[in-house]
């Protein structure tokens, strides 16, 4: 699908939120400024968490919480994190969050059954900070949670 501006990458995020659950992992994928973040913003402002999501670059893992009762959103960058065994030592909590991570072609085998991917392309040749290039979006569905995933149904809303 393509997605014209950022405003529509967080529509998106809003738009796949409202499928989540606690067990959920998405992985997201796409060159740096491709917008995942951006679309992780759109993600945990729908599911209503606490805070402004942000990359969490720097801190590999960020636990946004949400409501009492409700499961927090995990962000996570695994862009120096060299393998899934290393991801699985930030021993987060897969069964009871929800969790996005960015840069996680490889990462998730052996540590879920069963994760949203969401590969993001945005044209190269153009400025880098031109944050408002079209990108193209393609959404697959791993293992038994999203075997019924039909991408074209995600419209945004």
């Amino acid at each position: 699908m393509r997605i014209e501006t950022s405003e529509e990458m967080e529509r998106l995020g809003a738009t796949v939120a409202r499928l989540l659950r606690a067990g959920d992992v998405v992985a997201l994928d796409g060159e740096l400024g491709a917008g995942k973040t951006t679309f992780t913003r759109g993600l945990g402002a729908a599911l209503g968490v606490r805070g402004v999501v942000t990359s969490p670059t720097f801190v590999l893992a960020r636990t946004h919480p949400r409501a009492v009762g409700e499961p927090p959103l995990v962000h996570v960058d695994a862009y120096r994190l060299p393998g899934p065994a290393e991801l699985d030592d930030l021993d987060i909590d897969f069964e009871r969050s929800i969790v996005v991570v960015e840069w996680a072609e490889g990462m998730l085998h052996g540590l879920t059954e069963s994760w949203l991917s969401i590969r993001i392309d945005r044209p190269t040749g153009g400025e880098f900070d031109q944050e408002d290039q079209p990108r193209e979006v393609e959404l697959s569905g791993h293992g038994p949670r999203w075997a019924e995933l039909n991408p074209v149904d995600l419209r945004l809303g």
